[in-house]
């Protein structure tokens, strides 16, 4: 036994040993194998073996020890939890001898983890689960689950969604307080709140929309002038039917955004609000916010002044049928469109038409990419997928809200504060790499500073129809930076304009409605809560984490629809391209997969400055907007990557540039 003093020293020794240790703190990586990173604070990545990832959770906050093992390489000891944020995840359950586990879909969790008897919910095996972390794994690397609820089981019709919207937390129900005050509001209570705006019911608004479109939250009105045409944009006013500080107003900010899921859309507000309350339905009264703004026969911009007023929408108008009117084709629905509305449409196209041609000289106009139309099943399963016609009734609408939302951002900036969507262009990490390009591809082009917004907006421009070995604009447009919200006005260099933002969709994305209180806050003194900079984060997170959900049930939809493709040969286009190999999307049905570089003959290298693969020995080239055909090869599940295989590629020619 230990005398007094022998543990005397054994504590101090201990302390000794605690204090002159060395731990750093940092964020937990998880890979897809057992290993692991911790992302130190001071900007390193340490390693963590299999045993020490046990211990963890992907995104944990840790404090870690670094320890030599070999020859100079270092690994990492998990010393203390600091902070789980791991707090629910998705999974299957599984029954293994006397064990029940749930096996987690989450990402970067590779192990199974024990359910406790009392925590199972009456989960059967296979059943999908919710759950949360009931004991954290950091003491012995045995974590425990708790079931929050039983989810449903694979094949079940829907079940798709009902797990994207588990795997991001996202809600499918109304909280009781949102209900309760969607359920106090009717038609009355527009009509109350009409009292002292501006009466414009007698004037020809039109909705223009897809014809399963409910929630519409735009009417277009336009007449000629002197000088051009005075175009009216009228936008549905929800800020007018919910406090800025209550139940409903506080779900739409946690919410962000609409998300339109393939068939079952997640709303931002109630029905009662989206779809019926403040949609401007034809012939009833709604209230909006309009932009009057006058647009000059070149297609810019004169005065503009905004209104709170009422209309009455004339018709609500599919864009087949406006898009029939301007090409002059006679049905008997345009025969039925009284001359108002049909004098109205024929002035939206010409001021459309202008607006168009000053943006493509002066601005930049996005390309008009392929879109498709998932048409799903009673099971909610795609059954087909169809091409989605671009034409010029969208055109004219696109032209509109982006010419309303720019008298928006003007009007906002000359306020102390504003919401704006800024746009930096290019990575600036990337500058190396564009700068090599423009030297080797467009050399002529070489003295253009990209990193100014009208460099940039001169080299998009220039490498449009650029007559060169490389598709240089497509190279240029993998290497843009990310859009962002923030207070105070910047150049939207995507769109080459110098400021902008968004009002045009307030019953679908929080920021729009948000912008709709700025400016009534300024013009009328109507009460707001402005947003904070930790809530503008969260905004944008939110927008963020919806636009992943959405593409991963779209992503999940689509890998099951691929199995039913066959083995015949399709046409397609690279689309994309990384060192392991290229995506291809379908020109029938804009499907993406992937082709690996294994499954090609040879070696080939990637080229961070062109995005080309290249082989080692006979210079083949695989690069972007490159045709290839392809046939499907099968679906990875995990990812559920569709992955092809090469029949055939368009040669590209080996030069000395490339």
């Amino acid at each position: 036994m230990l005398n007094a003093d022998a543990l005397n020293q054994l504590r101090q020794l201990k302390s000794d040993i605690e204090e002159s240790k060395v731990v750093s703190p940092g964020t937990v990586k998880a890979t897809n194998g057992r290993f692991g990173f911790v992302a130190l604070d001071e900007g390193r990545d340490v390693f963590l073996p299999p045993e020490e990832m046990q211990k963890v959770l992907p995104g944990d906050r840790v404090n870690v020890i670094e320890q030599e093992v070999d020859k100079g390489k270092t690994q990492g000891v998990v010393d203390e939890l600091i902070e789980s944020r791991l707090s629910t995840f998705v999974g299957r359950y599984l029954v293994k001898g006397k064990g029940h586990f749930v096996v987690p879909e989450t990402p970067g969790i590779n192990r199974w983890i024990f359910i406790p008897p009392k925590e199972r919910m009456n989960a059967q095996p296979d059943d999908y689960l919710y759950c949360c972390i009931h004991k954290h794994p950091i003491h012995d690397g045995k974590g425990q689950a708790k079931v929050l609820r039983v989810i449903g089981k694979a094949g079940d019709a829907g079940i798709e969604r009902a797990l994207t919207l588990a795997t991001f937390d996202l809600a499918d129900a109304w909280p009781a307080s949102v209900v309760q005050q969607a359920e106090n509001l009717d038609e009355a209570a527009i009509e109350a709140l009409a009292a002292g705006r501006e009466d414009r019911t007698d004037r020809a608004y039109v909705t223009i929309d897809s014809p399963a479109t409910q929630d519409m939250d735009d009417a277009l009105l336009a007449e000629p002038n002197a000088t051009g045409w005075a175009l009216s944009i009228a936008i549905a006013d929800p800020s007018a039917v919910i406090g800025p500080e209550s139940a409903a107003e506080q779900e739409a900010f946690n919410r962000a955004t609409a998300i339109y899921f393939p068939g079952d859309p997640l709303p931002m507000l109630p029905d009662t609000i989206s779809t019926r309350l403040c949609s401007l339905m034809p012939e009833v009264k709604r209230l909006v916010l309009v932009c009057d703004l006058q647009v000059n026969n070149d297609g810019t911009l004169g005065d503009y002044s905004f209104h709170q007023a009422v209309i009455s929408s004339r018709a609500k108008l599919s864009y087949d049928l406006v898009s029939n009117l301007i090409e002059g084709r006679e049905d008997e629905d345009i025969k039925a469109l009284p001359d108002a509305v049909a004098n109205s449409l024929d002035q939206l196209h010409q001021a459309a038409t202008a607006l168009r041609k000053w943006r493509n000289e002066h601005a930049l106009l996005s390309g008009d990419r392929p879109e498709f139309r998932l048409r799903l099943d009673e099971n909610r399963r795609i059954r087909s997928i169809e091409p989605s016609v671009q034409n010029e009734a969208h055109r004219l609408v696109e032209e509109c809200m982006v010419a309303a939302n720019r008298c928006a951002a003007d009007f906002l900036a000359k306020q102390p504060s504003g919401l704006f969507i800024q746009h930096p262009g290019l990575r600036d990490d990337r500058a190396d790499n564009i700068r090599a390009l423009i030297e080797g591809y467009a050399p002529h082009l070489a003295d253009i500073d990209a990193t100014k917004p009208e460099g940039f907006k001169a080299l998009m421009k220039q490498t449009t129809d650029l007559d060169a070995e490389l598709p240089v604009k497509a190279v240029l447009s993998r290497q843009l930076a990310r859009a962002e919200l923030a207070f105070t006005a910047a150049p939207h260099q995507g769109m080459g304009l110098n400021a902008y933002t968004t009002f045009t969709s307030p019953l679908r994305k929080y920021s729009d409605l948000y912008v709709h209180r700025v400016i009534k806050a300024a013009l009328w003194d109507t009460p707001m809560k402005a947003l904070s900079s930790d809530q503008l984060s969260a905004l944008q997170s939110t927008q963020f984490k919806a636009r992943q959900a959405a593409n991963s049930l779209e992503t999940w939809l689509k890998s099951d629809f691929a199995k039913t493709l066959g083995e015949e040969p399709m046409d397609g286009v690279i689309s994309r391209t990384i060192p392991a190999g290229f995506f291809v999307r379908l020109e029938a049905n804009g499907l993406e997969g992937f082709v690996s570089c294994k499954d090609l003959n040879g070696k080939y290298s990637f080229d961070p400055v062109t995005l080309r693969l290249v082989h080692n020995k006979n210079g083949r080239i695989f690069q972007l907007n490159q045709a290839v055909k392809v046939s499907f090869s099968g679906v990875e599940e995990e990812r559920r990557q569709i992955n092809f295989k090469l029949v055939e590629a368009e040669e590209i020619p080996v030069t000395a540039g490339s």
